[in-house]
């Protein structure tokens, strides 16, 4: 029983260690992407709207690009400071100049370029899905950026985050799992540096160690002393063995007497 009921705390310990770890990692995440958008949008506002910032990221809302990029799916988007860098195939996102769709961020393939009427860089662009074309071009200055990476299913999660059952799921419930869990490890240190305190008040007011520790203090001095002043002990042969050497060589004269008289 107590081998079962250790193996299920170490397994619970590690679960919940694996959790927190998961949950500091996402939280750190979101900090550096808000920290990011947070920097960027005050360059955003110093250098004026026509700024973009190098990396974006987008979730897409409708299924114009499926297969290859699904309803809730997230795209990053690198800025490109050059028309020259985008070609034919390439996935760009940008804000689209069409009457039916004027000023919505939208995510389709490149399937022409071309230019517009005062001669600038113009993309023709279609959805994977779509049986058509855009109605409009894409001006080059309206790209906001080329898709490099396509992150599966994020716009789910971000959909949920920004639910309240979601924000109480993901951060304030973790948080507070974190925060229980330091508190209880403090509390648990301090009883244990609270016990240790008490054992050593207890081993130093024991009489008896007290009296040993006196004891083996002076025995330490006494032969210290006894080393400074040149004495020395000699060893003694025990008056035992005195005595028996003695009887036995009475013995043997008593013995040399009577062969004498015989």
């Amino acid at each position: 029983m107590k081998n079962k009921s250790f193996s299920w705390r170490t397994l619970i310990h590690i679960f919940f260690k694996i959790l927190s770890w998961a949950l500091f990692i996402i939280l750190l995440l979101i900090a550096i992407f808000l920290l990011y958008y947070y920097i960027a949008n005050k360059i955003y506002v110093s250098k004026g709207a026509g700024y973009e910032p190098k990396f974006s990221i987008y979730t897409i809302a409708t299924g114009s690009m499926t297969p290859n990029i699904n309803q809730f799916d997230a795209v990053i988007n690198m800025r490109i400071d050059d028309p020259n860098d985008l070609k034919v195939g390439d996935v760009i996102t940008f804000r689209s100049s069409s009457p039916v769709s004027i000023g919505m961020t939208i995510t389709h393939r490149i399937k022409a370029i071309t230019t517009d009427p005062d001669g600038n860089v113009c993309f023709v662009t279609k959805g994977d899905a779509n049986p058509i074309e855009d109605e409009l071009c894409a001006k080059y200055n309206n790209v906001i950026g080329k898709v490099i990476i396509r992150i599966p299913g994020l716009g789910h999660i971000q959909q949920f985050l920004a639910s309240g059952i979601g924000w109480l799921f993901f951060i304030l419930i973790p948080a507070l799992v974190i925060i229980i869990r330091d508190i209880l490890r403090i509390t648990r240190l301090s009883s244990i540096k609270e016990s240790a305190n008490k054992m050593n008040e207890k081993k130093k007011k024991d009489p008896k160690k007290i009296a040993t520790e006196k004891k083996r203090k002076e025995d330490i001095k006494r032969k210290l002393l006894s080393e400074n002043t040149g004495t020395k002990e000699y060893y003694h042969e025990p008056s035992v063995k005195v005595v028996e050497k003695k009887k036995n060589k009475d013995k043997k004269e008593n013995d040399k007497q009577k062969r004498k008289k015989k």
